[in-house]
């Protein structure tokens, strides 16, 4: 089986209840033109906890330090943080879920994944 996106393995993971931090391997080229996209700040002053799954209850694999810069894949629905649902996908070394609720976009808001 060919995967030929990290949303496509990420999906794949999700499905079959993998645990398993994606992408950590990347080819050069994806990785840079992931890079390529969406930017935001950290804002959570304690950092910000990146999870596998959209929500708030999932498995925590990695955090972004407070005023970090992170690059957003794309963003989807999830679990709701005081108010705000959306979770940005992040690319930064792993692919990770966040909080959009704790992230400043820098440019434009990220596309919808």
């Amino acid at each position: 089986m060919s995967l030929r996106s990290p949303l496509a393995a990420l999906g794949l993971c999700m499905a079959t209840g993998a645990v398993a931090v994606l992408a950590t391997a990347q080819p050069a080229a994806a990785e840079e033109s992931a890079h390529n996209g969406y930017e935001g700040r950290v804002t959570a002053r304690s950092g910000l906890l990146l999870r596998d799954r959209p929500t708030r209850g999932s498995r925590v694999v990695g955090m972004a330090p407070y005023g970090s810069i992170v690059h957003i894949f794309c963003r989807t629905g999830g679990d709701r943080v005081n108010g705000n649902d959306h979770w940005y996908l992040l690319t930064d070394g792993t692919w990770a879920w966040a909080s959009a609720y704790y992230i400043d976009n820098i440019g434009a808001v990220p596309r919808w994944c």
